[in-house]
């Protein structure tokens, strides 16, 4: 990021400063805890939302639905992933085993442990493809562990544009209007789905994309702001020398980032920054684009 730049470089060419270098991998490993506390863990979530038109996955067997129970209950990433691998290995037709990777995965997610995550989500996707939760969560992971030598960068954005437009559609097929609780789940997951979309692109260099994507997740989040939408849509101005509304951004950011001093840190390096930029030219004339 460069305040002299005039010339546009090829996105797939567009290197990383150092200061984007060591930003995206401190945020690499943060996954937004906060971002999914108003949602419940999956049990029968996805499938009672529509209790009158869908047929519940049920155990065949008291022992199953027994063994089923005991493993849910578990809490922590490392015993919720064990016991999802105990029960699919003791009943490998079961329809409740994407039950328990579901909670694996959410548990991870509760800890910031992408790789683990990300691992979890896979699994719940090899069971479900059109688990709209798992396809937002993959897609985040591997935006936010995206870079710029990756050896398999290309497989990366495929993956995340796939899913995320996936999850989007989903969410909003599955989840209708008139549903306070429905309605908040169906734009936090395409909030998050637009913010992987918004990172993937800041990080391949369409930057008025990432500002258009990031923007659009800001909007869909109005009742429950996320730090880490303002601040990459932050990075996204200011790339496009909008310091004006790269500042705007910033201090969104650093208003919602109290309770996390790593990404805080990450918001007052940017503001600094963007204060003296945001003023202009010496002359007093704007150059920033329209």
């Amino acid at each position: 990021m460069n305040a002299t730049r005039t010339e546009p470089v090829a996105p797939e060419s567009r290197p990383y400063s150092r200061r984007e270098r060591r930003s995206f991998a401190k945020i690499k490993g943060l996954i937004c805890v906060g971002l999914l506390a108003c949602l419940p863990l999956l049990t029968y979530a996805q499938d009672s939302k529509n209790a009158s038109a869908v047929i519940r996955p049920q155990a065949k067997t008291k022992q199953e639905r027994d063994d089923f129970n005991r493993a849910y209950a578990l809490t922590g990433g490392a015993a919720s992933e064990a016991a999802a691998n105990d029960f699919a290995a003791q009943y490998p037709e079961s329809q409740l085993r994407r039950y328990l990777y579901s909670n694996a995965m959410l548990q991870y997610q509760r800890e910031n442990n992408s790789d683990k995550m990300l691992a979890m989500a896979e699994k719940v996707l090899e069971l479900d493809q059109n688990n709209p939760l798992a396809l937002v969560l993959t897609a985040t992971a591997m935006a936010n562990s995206l870079g710029d030598r990756d050896r398999d960068r290309e497989h990366k954005v495929s993956a995340i544009k796939r899913n995320a437009a996936r999850a989007i559609q989903l969410a909003e097929k599955e989840y209708p209007p008139g549903n306070e609780t429905a309605e908040l789940y169906k734009t936090t997951l395409q909030s998050m789905a637009y913010s992987a979309l918004g990172i993937m692109k800041l990080k391949t260099g369409d930057d008025a994309g990432a500002e258009k994507d990031l923007l659009t997740a800001a909007d869909l989040r109005k009742s429950r702001p996320d730090p880490y939408v303002w601040y990459h849509l932050a990075l996204a101005q200011d790339h496009r020398k909008k310091y004006t509304a790269a500042l705007n951004s910033v201090d969104q950011a650093l208003q919602l980032a109290s309770s996390n001093p790593e990404l805080q840190k990450l918001a007052e390096a940017e503001h600094d920054r963007l204060a003296g930029l945001a003023r202009g030219p010496r002359n007093g004339e704007s150059s920033e684009p329209q």
